[in-house]
């Protein structure tokens, strides 16, 4: 079944649930397989309807298909039979031991017979291991613990536990969208259009009068659910039209206001910023929405009759269809990733990115220090300190503080809505407002004694096209104030307690302010000195902030009372109510959690040490994360405007920037491509390839390297092959810095120069670490030797190490089951010497399937037991990948050539891909092209469609001059799923798999003239780490595939071995799936080391400049685009 069948089946499943019709969800649930109910499943068990039980079982698994099921089943049976047995049922008793337990007899002969003893018991509990046997009620309750336990640990069930997010009611939205989009092709569309049935499609027929005209751009709508059903409201497949959805936005707020707001007939408007005369009538007189044109009315039985169908419950929203928003999203759309940990040096209040530059990120810190950072860069670009420009203009109580030498923190910081400006509110009385010329300073404009006491917020607005900053403070009011001047425009005096937050909008040509005080109270203002309009209590009587979303559209607010209880809602603008209330916060905390909002789908919060997200039209959690550890309990969150970065406090005075795959390639993009907006480019040339492609001749590969042998030099310059001409983007202001300071390539030659742990119990010498992985939670590294055992390291949760991720300051744990047993693989028959080994785990960390020439075994993680074998030699297994979406499916090339598609479930090989002349080394899957591609000792690459598993093309990979074209090629994707690294030991290759083009290649040479062992992509695919036959390693740029770093083997390795008759080098390396700037590497004496740069370094060098052609004193290659051929 294709993966949009299933997802239909899903979305049946939730209409089914919704509609209550239970018998069928659970049978279908039962026979599509898909999606085991757990709850529904433990309701059964604990009534003891043990044949509906096994009926539902039977669905996802039988009770031979492994040992979990085998356990499942006999715990069910054994269950009934003793319950037979304490009610004294002795024939029901020999009824289930004849038909339902005789079948396990054949795998445990002497349970089977302690079993059958139970019959000659009067009381069961005789039998010493049931003598604390209990009621039914209580061994059902025992036995569901042990079963849950092994559902989860059972295979069979591998993705089947989770019900996938979705909005409520999906399958009506995607009806009614449908019919929408049918009603746009109608050729005689009808203003009440006539739909009795979804049987066919919907066309309009002709009408006497006018035609109504064909709604081509479906607007917002926000339609009010109808309290009783004359008409299809907000399930209408025709939403009304803008202008009756949006008038009166606040004007909603006004007219339903309780009798406290204070609402005057004649307006006083301050000379200096006359309030236009709509905003008057639109708050005296709220205009109502009119019946629109397009709306449908349903009013004869036949409608009633088919809408009663479609309609969801009271809670669904409306459907509605913002064009941004209907698009589609998933869960990597988040900024989940932690791409960077940065260290500010005091504890992080507020934080800000610019409106148009993503990766510059403002932040104020608690010791009143104000720091700009450029984060694609990791530099701070500006930083000031607390400071008083002028004590004489501050008021006297202000200056009576000051003598006292109070602490000053920063309360916010945010940019002007263009980026020119940034305002800064302190805690006491001050704002500060710089200009931002886009340079690296930020330039004093203004200092305003604001406030009495804390000035809790600042923004900005543009009331009548003039900017202005408003604040708000512990005095109780909300002022305004003149950015140029820096004049008093209003005063807005109303609430009874300190001001929180703030929050400007403008709508329909209305402007006004809403506040939030400590109490909870929500007022709302317009720029005149008429007093509040709205007075609303906040949910909870929290202390609360109120944001929109990007587009303006939707209003939300986040706050927390004061027994420490967190409410997030959405507000109905037109009336003034709570729309939604989102769930999901679960400690009372002190302090007030904080939220935002993206890409007008998204709600972010931090609490209880979490980053939790929302979609803002669904009311439970969508997901969460710890962001790796060291959170405070109410982290601070702020997304850029993009939507792909999230700047988190942390605990220990800094920040952690997340990152979606976007995000992370902008990231890329400020650090290592050149081009910075802000600044202005030193070189902007286009640049010349020169020297020539050819490579000298030399013998086959071997990866002995004799000291003695000199090493030619060789055309091809930094290793990058010039196969063309192309333009070099220009560079940024680093440029201006290296052509002082002349580059250097980082060389590490000595253990101090880096971070360097040696796992315990890893050292061999007998067995050569010839795989090695992290795992995917990044808390161990998995490592198989050539002698087919895996051994497995965990590291531990300390002070040291509070996130339990796998780091070179702390030493782990060599790990394994209290059994002592040892995940070691199948060899019987097997030459070690030419076997090939290899792994691949599951994305849950739960399994590894591996095999060393033998047959493939699939182990527990925590048991390290053997769960099954297949795939029995010949011809061997030689390469394993789990298919993206479906453990059950795994990609296993083989040592005769061929690729097999084996279904793990069924036990079956669905397809064999033949397209290969020798056997395959590397497999790599791409979700963004829909591909699996194949590279194998025959130097060539194959892509396989991943629906049909056809051949879409073949490529050889080219070989340099001299070189024999053999030997393992393996292939990485990039982190975009289009861009793949292509190792070979005469070169690193970077191709684009979308046209299997090649678009770089880097050959050995200089410094790192041997063959290459390995080499792999970092987890944000900004690097690329190599390893080198003669113990050199190496760090490239991944997409210049210049040298940044080379770290030498006498970083690694003792002078003892560096001296020995032995050579030492490493034949893996891997990537941390989390830190960029940390891998590890498996040695051929059997160690496994894990490096980092130091702390004060921060990462692997940096990528060398390019000056007019010339790098480092020797004329570079440029980038070049060269296309493979069949």
């Amino acid at each position: 079944m294709s993966s949009l069948s299933r997802e239909l089946v899903f979305l049946i499943l939730q209409f089914l649930e919704e509609e209550k019709f239970k018998e069928s969800v659970h049978r279908l649930e039962k026979e599509s397989g898909f999606f085991f109910n757990m709850k529904y499943f433990e309701e059964k068990v604990q009534a003891g309807e043990w044949e509906e039980v096994e009926k539902y079982l039977s669905g996802f698994t039988k009770v031979d298909d492994n040992r979990y099921s085998m356990k499942i089943f006999f715990e069910i049976r054994k269950q009934k039979y003793l319950e037979a047995l304490d009610r004294q049922d002795k024939t029901k008793a020999v009824e289930i031991l004849v038909s339902d337990l005789k079948v396990f007899s054949t795998f445990n002969e002497e349970l089977y017979k302690e079993i059958t003893q139970l019959l000659t018991l009067n009381n069961l509990r005789e039998n010493e291991q049931l003598a604390k046997y209990g009621d039914s009620k209580t061994a059902r309750s025992i036995m569901l613990v042990e079963l849950k336990k092994l559902i989860e640990a059972n295979p069979f069930f591998c993705d089947k536990l989770a019900f996938p997010t979705l909005k409520s009611s999906r399958l009506r939205t995607l009806i009614n969208q449908s019919l929408n989009w049918q009603h746009q092709l109608c050729k005689n569309p009808r203003a009440n259009p006539d739909i009795k049935t979804l049987f066919t499609d919907h066309t309009c027929s002709p009408s006497n009068g006018p035609l109504a005209p064909t709604p081509v751009n479906l607007p917002i709508a926000a339609v009010a659910k109808p309290a009783a059903y004359a008409s299809l409201g907000a399930h209408s497949p025709f939403p009304p039209t803008a202008a009756a959805v949006n008038a009166g936005a606040l004007a909603g707020w006004m007219a339903n206001a309780s009798a406290s707001s204070s609402v005057q007939a004649a307006v006083v408007t301050a000379p200096s910023m006359p309030v236009p005369q709509n905003q008057v009538s639109v708050l005296k007189h709220p205009r109502i929405p009119t019946a629109a044109p397009g709306m449908v009315e349903y009013q004869n039985p036949d409608h009633e009759q088919l809408m009663k169908r479609l309609r969801p419950a009271p809670s669904v929203e409306e459907v509605t269809y913002p064009t941004p928003r209907q698009q589609a999203w998933s869960l990597d759309d988040l900024p989940r990733t932690v791409a960077l940990t940065m260290h500010q040096g005091s504890t992080v209040t507020s934080m800000d990115f610019h409106p148009s530059h993503h990766t510059l990120l403002l932040v104020g810190s608690v010791n009143g220090e104000i720091t700009l950072w450029e984060l694609g860069m990791r530099e701070r670009l500006v930083s000031k300190p607390f400071k008083i420009w002028e004590m004489s203009t501050c008021s006297m109580p202000f200056q009576a503080l000051m003598v006292n030498d109070i602490a000053i923190s920063v309360s916010r910081v945010t940019w002007s809505p263009d980026g020119n400006f940034v305002g800064v509110a302190f805690s006491k009385h001050l704002i500060h407002l710089y200009a931002y010329p886009g340079s690296n300073d930020l330039i004093q404009r203004l200092e305003i004694d604001a406030h009495v006491g804390g000035v809790n917020d600042l923004a900005f607005a543009h009331p009548n096209k003039q900017l202005c900053i408003v604040t708000c403070g512990d005095d109780k009011l909300i002022k305004v104030w003149d950015s140029m001047t820096g004049q008093k425009l209003f005063n807005f005096e109303g609430h009874d307690a300190p001001v929180y937050s703030i929050c400007p909008r403008s709508k329909e040509n209305i402007q006004f302010i809403f506040s939030t005080a400590v109490n909870g109270k929500i007022k709302a203002w317009l720029y005149d000195n008429m007093g509040s309009r709205v007075d609303y209590d906040a949910p909870g009587h929290c202390c609360t902030t109120m944001l929109y979303s990007a587009d303006g559209s939707r209003l939300f607010s986040c706050g927390t009372s004061k027994d420490g209880e967190s409410f997030l809602v959405e507000w109905n603008e037109s009336e003034g109510a709570i729309k939604r209330t989102y769930v999901g916060f679960r400690k009372k905390l002190a302090g007030v959690v904080s939220f935002d909002t993206t890409q007008n789908h998204f709600l972010a919060a931090g609490e209880d040490s979490q980053i939790k997200f929302w979609d803002m039209d669904a009311i439970n959690l969508l997901t969460f994360t710890d962001v790796d550890g060291g959170l405070p309990s109410l982290p601070r969150v702020r997304f850029n405007k993009e939507g792909n970065l999230l700047a988190v406090t942390t605990a220990d005075n800094g920040f952690k920037i997340l990152a979606n795959a976007v995000g992370l390639r902008s990231l890329r993009a400020i650090e290592t491509s050149s081009f910075d907006p802000l600044r202005t480019p030193i070189v902007s040339a286009a640049i010349k390839a020169s020297g020539s492609s050819a490579v000298p001749n030399a013998g086959p590969v071997s990866c002995k390297v004799e000291s003695s042998s000199p090493v030619r030099p060789s055309p091809i310059l930094n290793g990058v092959d010039p196969l063309g001409r192309t333009v070099e983007k220009p560079r940024v202001v680093d440029d201006a810095i290296d052509k002082i300071k002349p580059w250097q390539l980082a060389e590490i030659v000595d253990p101090a120069q880096c971070r360097l742990v040696t796992l315990p119990d890893s050292t061999d010498t007998s067995s050569k670490v010839v795989r090695l992985l992290y795992t995917n939670s990044a808390v161990g590294i998995l490592a198989l030797g050539s002698n087919g055992v895996q051994k497995l390291w965990k590291w531990p949760r300390n002070e040291q190490n509070p996130s339990a991720k796998a780091t070179a300051n702390v030493v782990p744990q060599h790990w394994q089951p209290n059994s002592g047993l040892l995940m070691t693989n199948d060899v019987t028959g097997v030459n070690l010497e030419e076997a090939v080994p290899c792994i691949a785990l599951s994305k849950n960390d739960s399994y590894v399937m591996s095999a060393t020439g033998g047959k493939v075994s699939l182990f527990n993680m925590t048991t390290f037991k053997v769960m099954t074998t297949f795939m029995s030699p010949p011809p061997a297994s030689t390469f394993l990948a789990f298919h993206p979406q479906d453990n059950n499916i795994i990609a296993i090339g083989m040592e005769d050539s061929t690729i097999h598609i084996y279904n793990v479930r069924v036990d079956e090989v669905k397809s064999k891909l033949k397209g290969h002349q020798k056997q395959i080394t590397g497999l790599a899957f791409s979700t963004s092209l829909n591909i699996l591609v194949s590279s194998g000792a025959d130097a060539r690459l194959c892509v396989w469609s991943i629906d049909t598993w056809e051949k879409r093309k073949s490529v050889a990979i080219q070989i340099p001059a001299g070189k024999a074209p053999t030997g393992d090629t393996r292939v990485h994707f990039h982190s975009d799923q289009i861009h793949m690294l292509v190792v070979h030991e005469t070169q690193l290759a970077i191709y684009d798999a979308s046209k299997m083009e090649r678009v770089r290649q880097w050959i050995p040479q200089d410094v790192l003239p041997a063959p290459i062992s390995y080499a792999t992509y970092s987890c944000n695919s900004q690097s690329i780490y190599a390893t080198f036959c003669d113990g050199n390693l190496g760090v490239f740029d991944a997409d210049s595939l210049r040298l940044r770093c080379r770290i030498a083997s006498s970083v690694y390795l003792s002078q003892a071995i560096l001296k020995g008759n032995q050579a030492v080098y490493p034949l893996v390396v891997a990537a941390h799936p989390m830190e960029a700037n940390q891998f590890a590497i498996g040695l051929s004496n059997g160690s496994v080391k894990v490096m980092e740069p130091t702390e004060s370094e921060g990462k692997w060098g940096v990528s060398p400049p390019v000056d007019n052609g010339v790098l480092n004193g020797r004329t570079t290659s440029s980038s070049t685009t060269s296309k493979s051929h069949s």
